[in-house]
């Protein structure tokens, strides 16, 4: 094989993994009901925490006014966890990604109540979000807290913590940043810790999982899970 047939397998193989990607989703968009504040919350607030989609990317001193590290969270849920740790951290930069609006709206709803300065939503598809929006090595730190786990082997793929996908979010961070992981389904959490370890740049900070890291808080489906017997899961990888 010449130089230019390797060049051009290289191109095709990378090509491949981004329509992996982009045509594989990691989420699914489930009818749910809005309540009243959250629609409420959501046509007021919406205009000025969240970012629109676009593909360019984020300044974040200008988004924020501030140098501060920028934290990104995937899939916020309804973002209780979200804004707690938001507001006992001001001294950091909070991105939440989220495709459902009833959350979005109820996080809405947290950073008035709280008035969170450091707090800002995007409405979009992560994977996108981070392809076009979020330069590389620039991010400091990645959440992923109870992603959902795609329990059936046949929709494994669409797991977030899934290479490519986990080449992708290291390309983000900056050298030292982290990517933490909750999540409830054991059998997840193994797989997410072999991706992981298989993704280059990335090394385990522990000696498999991570013991709990007390700044992030429980939040009600972690509650109902531990009162169900499904014990929390911790992972936690740095960028060398």
């Amino acid at each position: 094989m010449n130089k230019e047939e390797i060049e051009n397998e290289i191109e095709e193989s990378d090509v491949e993994k981004k329509n992996f990607m982009r045509t594989v989703h990691t989420f699914v968009i489930r009818a749910g009901r809005m309540t009243d504040a959250q629609k409420s919350d959501y046509e007021e607030l919406s205009g000025k925490w969240c970012v629109a989609y676009r593909a360019e990317k984020i300044d974040y001193k200008k988004l924020f006014k501030n140098d501060n590290p920028v934290i990104v969270e995937i899939g916020f849920g309804m973002g209780q966890a979200t804004a707690i740790i938001a507001k006992e951290h001001p001294e950091v930069n909070y991105i939440g990604i989220e495709v459902h609006k009833a959350g979005v709206g109820r996080l809405l709803g947290e950073i008035k109540a709280n008035n969170l300065e450091n707090l800002y939503i995007i409405e979009h598809d992560a994977i996108e979000v981070l392809e076009n929006m979020i330069a590389n090595d620039s991010v400091d730190g990645f959440h992923v807290f109870f992603p959902d786990p795609w329990p059936k082997k046949k929709h494994h793929k669409r797991r977030l913590m899934t290479r490519p996908r986990t080449n992708l979010l290291c390309s983000k961070l900056k050298a030292g940043g982290y990517i933490y992981m909750a999540t409830d389904w054991l059998p997840y959490a193994q797989w997410a810790i072999d991706e992981l370890s298989q993704t280059e740049g990335l090394r385990n900070k522990y000696d498999g999982f991570a013991p709990h890291q007390e700044w992030r808080p429980e939040t009600k489906f972690e509650a109902k899970g531990l009162k169900a017997d499904r014990a929390t899961s911790e992972i936690f990888f740095v960028k060398a």
